[in-house]
């Protein structure tokens, strides 16, 4: 077989040479934007991706060739450079080249123990990382002349030969171990579960070393001139002085600050020449590069060199904060300010988060439901938290999945833990609606109810009363406290949310059901209320007697009597919510769920009741028992309620049209959206405009007043999207709730469905959780045909969807492409949904313009 020729296909990293991401990496094209401008890089060669293939394969390089670019004996380290820096690749081996002959020279202009240090290091790093062997045997605590003979004597037992003396050589097995490692499997699906590409190729870079162990000061050193939380402007970083880039982390309380620092002697003071060197190449990095940047840097005898840059790791807040201030610096556009801050980050901000620089005791972990961290006490009844809240004292509340009943508690609560559960569950929605921090479906905790103990898989006991954390962004349930961060809603995040709301072009609306989470929509500027969901107004300790008194009523005069008294506190709550909303649109659902939500469960709580409407203990239960249904989230609630007792939509509909005119009075104006939840037939909606109708003229007539209202459905049916057209013949609007519509396409309960979820995602049974992520190809296609027969038969029908959809990204670019007015979500995604909207219309703009320019 003939010998393959030596490749030799690399190439000098100069301001000129042809240098692409794609084919040599982002680090050699980093180190080219360097040079260009001006900065001190160590000459550089950069070995594209098709030769790292080849050396991988097989094929040798012409390592010999490669050496003579750095002239005589040189000592050189070699880094990996993928096209993507997220990508990782295998460890950098530094100072190549060192042996007997070079070492001895070290010794004369160096100092014995600077060189003996030199060798030990390119010794440990080639027998780990280049031959394979035992790093235990190569951990030496301290550098000396007897180490470095330990180390090259370990190497000769093991491998049989002397330690490689020939630099060529040594470069040699260096490229082809790194070539190999980046095509192992255990390094290809470890970057792959970084977001990289099967294919993805490596490049290497070949650098003449900077030591940083010369005479005078020398050293080596990371700069960055941007806090990695705050992204506030602010020098970090370490000098290590007589020591190189990988000693850094490992001496890090032996390194000199930066700036001048009361703890200890610094960089600024030591050498201010270097220092003011070092602020004009970050500041040239930040102008040209436009990124702020983290230099690293080697100091040899006084002279500068720059071996490196990375952009600066950051938070979500911080990475907020530095696009804003580029955009005001004028270094970037605003557009593009907007496209560098993910939407999703934004969820972070809205709340206190863990300092990521904090120790974490993870006790176990779960779905992260709802953003942000809460510290407390551990409680495990509704009414714990309450008696917590008003001692003063934060809790946690942990059930094993919580229900309509919990709400007061929730309210009460800092945060909220589960054992079941998903994205979808009632601690999720209701989680995210108050802007509570959550973690669901936390399997790997279990708790005993009676016995009031939280368990982990490791047999760790929480009782009640513990201290933990949770993480509403990660997932994860901590115990103790921890150092938390305040949340981010300064002038950077207004800012940048109103530079989205000039390129958008679709409504974000919020979900608020309480004057609370009103006024949270209002300060998050959403452009109205999608969906109020009133019957969270009656679980409040006086409104729910009222309705259980409602809910036991024999006739339907005894209904209204009981209904009498939830009036005016509806009433009231309506007020509230129009003048927080200063004329912005609010969308009112009309009661949806099962009566049975409103009444206890155990026997003390029917026995409470019974003794609270003054009827036998045996009625309650026979009454509780009656109500209960095999199906319930199918069965007697929603539109149905409001035709079997009509009385309660009546009382609702008042309620609205009396805030309405009491708005009006005080100066204000208001056009209420009325929504009928759980619709199936147009018949329903038939019924149910006909009785609103003729309360709107009752109340006209005894008011003196005029109002206008619109009428629409909530679609949570597959039959209602399927009978649009029908529907769309009494009804002004249709706002697709897609969290029962989701539930009823697949015939799934959102509540159960965590138990097997991951299993069904994880063997592609489904793409993603359905509840989380909107099912395009399923209920998408319910949305699409229920918007075209709808609009077919009322062309200026309003289109919206308000279930927990409503906030991600890809659900808005569903609806801009199908051609919905708004979205909906909690008060707490609205910012996400106003930068996602944001996002999808400036990427629509770069498309046409690209299009416009290759036409």
């Amino acid at each position: 077989m003939q010998k393959l020729e030596p490749i030799t296909d690399f190439v000098e990293i100069t301001p000129s040479a042809e240098i692409a991401v794609a084919t040599h990496g982002w680090r050699a094209k980093c180190l080219q934007r360097l040079l260009r401008l001006d900065m001190p890089v160590p000459r550089t060669v950069a070995l594209p991706a098709a030769t790292v293939q080849a050396i991988a394969a097989g094929r040798s390089l012409d390592c010999n060739g490669v050496l003579k670019c750095f002239g005589e004996n040189p000592l050189v380290s070699v880094r990996p450079s993928p096209e993507n820096p997220e990508w990782g690749g295998p460890s950098t081996v530094l100072n190549i080249g060192m042996n007997a002959a070079r070492h001895a020279v070290l010794v004369k202009t160096h100092g014995q123990a600077a060189a003996d240090a030199l060798y030990l290091r390119f010794v440990q790093g080639y027998a780990v990382h280049v031959a394979r062997l035992d790093p235990d045997m190569f951990e030496i605590a301290e550098p000396s002349a007897q180490a470095l003979r330990d180390a090259l004597s370990a190497y000769r037992d093991e491998m049989d030969e002397p330690f490689p003396e020939d630099p060529a050589r040594q470069l040699a097995e260096v490229l082809r171990s790194m070539s190999r490692a980046w095509a192992g499997t255990s390094a290809r699906l470890l970057r792959q579960s970084k977001g990289a590409p099967e294919e993805a190729a490596l490049g290497l870079v070949v650098q003449e070393m900077a030591q940083g162990l010369g005479q005078g000061i020398s050293g080596s050193g990371v700069i960055q001139f941007v806090d990695p939380v705050t992204g506030l402007e602010q020098v970090t970083g370490r000098f290590l002085g007589q020591g190189q880039s990988s000693d850094i982390a490992e001496k890090r309380e032996e390194a000199l600050y930066l700036t001048c620092d009361p703890r200890g002697p610094s960089l600024e003071e030591l050498a201010p020449e270097l220092f003011e060197s070092l602020a004009r190449q970050g500041a040239a990095c930040r102008a040209k590069l436009r990124e702020e940047m983290q230099l690293e840097f080697t100091i040899n005898d006084s002279h500068l060199a720059v071996i490196d840059a990375v952009r600066v790791p950051r938070s979500s807040r911080a990475g907020l904060r530095i696009a804003v201030d580029l955009a005001n610096d004028g270094i970037i556009t605003r557009e593009e300010a907007l496209l560098r801050v993910e939407p999703r980050a934004l969820s972070e901000l809205l709340h206190p988060q863990v300092d990521p620089r904090g120790t974490r005791d993870v006790i176990g972990r779960g779905i992260a439901a709802s953003p942000g961290a809460a510290t407390g006490r551990i409680v495990f009844t509704s009414a714990a938290a309450q008696a917590s809240a008003s001692r003063g004292e934060p809790c946690i509340l942990v059930r094993r999945e919580t229900a309509p009943e919990d709400i007061r508690g929730m309210h009460s609560a800092v945060g909220v833990l589960t054992e079941r559960g998903g994205m979808t569950s009632h601690a999720a929605v209701i989680g995210r609606g108050l802007g509570l921090p959550c973690v669901v479906g936390a399997s790997d905790l279990s708790l005993d109810v009676k016995a009031r103990v939280l368990q982990s898989k490791t047999g760790r006991k929480l009782v009640e009363g513990d201290l933990i954390t949770i993480d509403g962004t990660s997932g994860q349930v901590l115990a103790g406290a921890v150092e938390m961060l305040p949340p981010a809603l300064d002038d950077a995040f207004r800012m940048l949310l109103s530079w989205a709301d000039d390129v958008r072009d679709i409504g974000i609306r919020a979900n608020a059901d309480t004057p609370a989470d009103a006024q949270n929509a209002r300060n998050f500027e959403a452009q109205g209320i999608g969906l109020c969901r009133t019957e969270h107004m009656f679980f409040e300790e006086a409104r729910l007697v009222a309705m259980r008194e409602m809910i036991f009523a024999d006739t339907p005069a005894d209904r209204a009597t009981a209904l009498a008294r939830l009036l005016p506190m509806q009433r009231d709550d309506f007020v509230q919510l129009f003048e927080i909303m200063q004329g912005l649109p609010v969308c009112i659902r009309l009661f949806d769920p099962p009566l049975h939500e409103f009444l206890p469960h155990s026997r003390e709580g029917l026995r409470e009741l019974a003794e609270a409407l003054d009827r036998p203990l045996s009625e309650v239960t026979r009454r509780a028992e009656a109500l209960t249904e095999f199906n319930p989230m199918l069965g007697m609630r929603g539109v149905r309620l409001g035709i079997v007792l009509p009385e309660i939509y009546d009382m609702q509909a008042q309620a609205i049209f009396e805030a309405v005119v009491e708005v009006a009075r005080r100066g204000g104006s208001i056009v209420p959206e009325i929504m009928i939840p759980l619709v199936s037939a147009s018949r329903e909606v038939e019924l149910v405009k006909t009785r609103i109708d003729a309360v709107a003229a009752k109340v006209r007539t005894a008011t003196r007043a005029e109002f206008d209202f619109k009428l629409g459905v909530m679609v949570e049916t597959p039959r209602a999207a399927l009978r649009a057209g029908e529907i769309a013949q009494h009804a002004a609007f249709l706002s697709f709730g897609t969290n029962d519509l989701t539930q009823m396409t697949y015939g799934l309960s959102r509540d159960d469905a965590g138990r097997f979820m991951n299993t069904y995602v994880q063997q592609g049974v489904y793409p993603e959780d359905p509840f989380h992520i909107l099912d395009f190809d399923g209920v998408g296609e319910l949305l699409l045909i229920g918007a075209e027969r709808g609009r077919e038969t009322r062309a200026n029908l309003t289109l919206s969807i308000c279930g927990e959809h409503g906030g991600n990204p890809e659900s808005i670019a569903f609806c801009r492409k199908a051609g919905f007015d708004y979205v909906s979500c909690s008060s707490y995604r609205v910012p996400l949904a106003r930068l996602a909207a944001a996002h999808l219309a400036l990427l629509d703009k770069n498309l046409e313009n690209l299009s416009e320019t290759n036409s």
